[in-house]
């Protein structure tokens, strides 16, 4: 059958509705690298260029640039024939917490929030203070460079400080939220073997709270979690022993912090994949990529400067957290919040991006898409002087999203749409604040990335939507899988699809004046209101109710977002009625995250499967979209997929 592409009806536009002033553009920090590197500011093309064509040059001059602390070396980039053989910095030594602990003063270092508006703040000297209690304590309980430090927890001042302590001593860090279910969390954290758990014994959520003691003791169970250290206090029995972290603490006072000083690719972070084919992959990133990512997409992409206060509403079980923190780096204030954006009310958020000042403002396509359904025009109600630009990532940016935020937000605002994803920890596409910002568009990639849209055959396409791919090493490559000793998942996650070119698994479209259109996962990963899930973590749960033989998810086009679908084959006699129904979301909420629970659920006669025997989703989620069937002779029962057309439930 020959490939198809289809492109969405909003996509031909790419009008301009944002430009920067002269003043602005002029002085913004990639202008200013722009010239210090010999190039017209104006020329980002070739700038652009230079960065991919000239990776030693690049590198080099954006340590420098960045002001990175640590030793740099002679070399900037190794070269090597298999892309994920290049090493970036190979003399280098450095120590991504000391970089942004520098400077410990009476600057606001991270101004923390809960939805039920309780405010802390912490200056740069009282965080580095915390810091060095914590490593002290880590110390005494025998954790070291390469042990794993794993978290429970929420978006607060407790679970930053400890991230960066974990860094300081050369531990490595791997957290989730607390809304993950006992099954969740322990599929995630305890394939590390952490010998420390550090918890919130419960969290609060829109006016309600919530224990997470199951979670907690699932993850304990590990045979090498040795203690446990709640931030906050006891609510439970738990399996180990367990401490509150003003008990661990109480035998330290601050002092200076021995810096643990690392190679560039030593592991310092594990991020968890979304599990769509068994548990999630435990995906390995390195202190220097990550200092050195962060700090180019939040320096030269978003023009982050030192004295202003950047936010983005995240998790700690997202990486777009990991990202927020290294915020500390330039000299920025973090401002954290955890809970509902939209409690006690939709304005929550222009509320404190007042309150705080906040010069750039993160969330997520679907925060903006339900504002702009909500009718909230901050515009009218709220000042937003301090605010310079709004990033949006998680699922495409609608182009009525961009009119929205012009229109009912601010005019004079860098929007930028950015994309990337857990697996390199930062982000392929993004913002230009010195370029001009198009409805509907990306506006590039990120310096450094040399991204193009494939055809099938490995061809870079213009203005026909293909597969996302980047045709070069860059700094925040993961260092590999956890336990993955020969690589081989690693290589079959990104690099078999085409020989030596990362392929990230969207469908994407390059627009001929530069731009990037992402259309949506060309893998079969769920990903309703940008939080990308797996249909393993539904599966699990729904397994466990007798009444329910098997089970397919699927996402659904739906009213600009994905909506999760979810097909069941019953136990032969039974109906879906509508206790079942509340029991399979039941199950699916409390067993995994209120984000996994469908928005359908249809009894379906039979599910497809492939010869082999395993479930085809990709069938599924084209039979409901009307798209022809890639390789139905690869089913061994194509013929039951009628039973998924033009259904009624589908259309409401």
């Amino acid at each position: 059958m020959p490939w198809r592409s289809s492109v969405s009806e909003d996509a031909e536009t790419g009008e301009i509705v944002w430009r920067p002033s002269p003043e602005r553009a002029a002085e913004s920090n990639i202008a200013r690298f722009a010239r210090e590197a010999g190039f017209d500011p104006a020329d980002h093309a070739a700038l652009r260029a230079w960065s991919v064509n000239e990776p030693e040059a690049f590198h080099s001059r954006l340590w420098d640039f960045l002001s990175i602390i640590g030793d740099k070396g002679a070399v900037a980039v190794r070269p090597a024939a298999d892309m994920r053989d290049v090493k970036f910095f190979p003399e280098a030594r450095l120590n991504y917490a000391e970089n942004l602990l520098a400077y410990p003063d009476e600057r606001p270092a991270n101004i923390a929030w809960r939805d039920d508006g309780t405010r802390r703040a912490l200056t740069r000297r009282e965080l580095y203070d915390l810091v060095t209690q914590l490593v002290q304590a880590l110390g005494a309980e025998g954790i070291g460079p390469g042990d794993r430090v794993a978290g429970i927890v929420t978006n607060d001042i407790e679970s930053v400080a400890f991230y960066l302590a974990s860094a300081a001593i050369g531990a490595i860090w791997g957290s989730c939220s607390p809304d993950f279910g006992p099954a969740g969390a322990s599929d995630r954290l305890s394939q590390i073997e952490p010998k420390l758990l550090v918890a919130v014994s419960g969290y609060g959520y829109a006016g309600k709270s919530i224990d997470t003691t199951d979670s907690i003791n699932a993850v304990a169970e590990t045979a090498s979690v040795t203690k446990i250290v709640l931030c906050g206090s006891r609510r439970g029995a738990y399996s180990k022993p367990a401490a509150t972290l003003a008990e661990w603490l109480a035998p330290y006072s601050p002092k200076p912090i021995p810096f643990h000083q690392q190679r560039f690719d030593a592991p310092m972070v594990i991020l968890f994949s979304s599990g769509t084919t068994g548990k999630p992959k435990c995906i390995v990133h390195a202190a220097g990529g990550l200092l050195l990512q962060h700090m180019k997409e939040q320096a030269l992409h978003c023009d982050l400067k030192a004295g202003e206060r950047l936010f983005y509403y995240t998790t700690c079980g997202w990486m777009m957290w990991n990202w927020l923190i290294t915020g500390l780096a330039a000299k920025a204030t973090i401002v954290t919040y955890d809970g509902n954006p939209s409690y006690p009310d939709a304005a929550r958020m222009p509320v404190l991006i007042d309150a705080e000042q906040i010069s750039i403002f993160g969330t997520s396509a679907k925060y903006i898409d339900s504002c702009h359904k909500a009718g909230l025009t901050p515009a009218k109600t709220h000042s937003l002087e301090s605010l310079k630009a709004v990033l949006s990532t998680g699922s495409p940016l609608l182009p009525q999203s961009f009119d929205y935020i012009y229109s009912n937000w601010k005019a004079d605002v860098h929007l930028a749409s950015i994309s990337g994803g857990t697996d390199i920890c930062g982000c392929f596409l993004g913002g230009d604040p010195t370029a001009p910002v198009r409805r509907g568009e990306l506006q590039g990639p990120m310096l450094g990335m040399d991204m193009a849209a494939f055809s099938p055959d490995g061809k870079s396409i213009v203005g026909t939507p293909g597969e996302l791919v980047c045709r070069n090493a860059h700094v925040s490559m993961p260092v590999g899988f956890w336990g993955d000793t020969y690589g081989s998942r690693y290589k079959a996650a990104y690099f078999e699809r085409f020989p030596n070119v990362w392929a990230h698994g969207d469908f994407a479209e390059e627009r001929p004046l530069g731009g990037f259109v992402i259309h949506g996962r060309s893998d079969t990963t769920l990903n309703p209101g940008g939080v990308r899930i797996g249909t393993a973590e539904i599966y699990r749960q729904v397994e466990t109710i007798p009444d329910v033989m098997e089970a397919v998810a699927v996402g659904q086009d739906w009213q600009g977002d994905q909506r999760v679908i979810l097909f069941v084959r019953l136990r032969e006699g039974t109906t879906l009625t509508e206790d079942l129904e509340k029991t399979i979301r039941t199950s699916i909420r409390s067993g995994a995250t209120p984000r996994h629970v469908p928005a359908r659920i249809i009894a379906i006669p039979e599910i497809p499967r492939t010869r082999s025997g395993k479930i085809s989703e990709v069938a599924v989620r084209d039979t409901i979209h009307g798209r022809p069937i890639g390789n139905d002779a690869a089913l061994a029962n194509p013929e039951c997929l009628a039973a998924y057309r033009s259904l009624q439930a589908l259309s409401q």
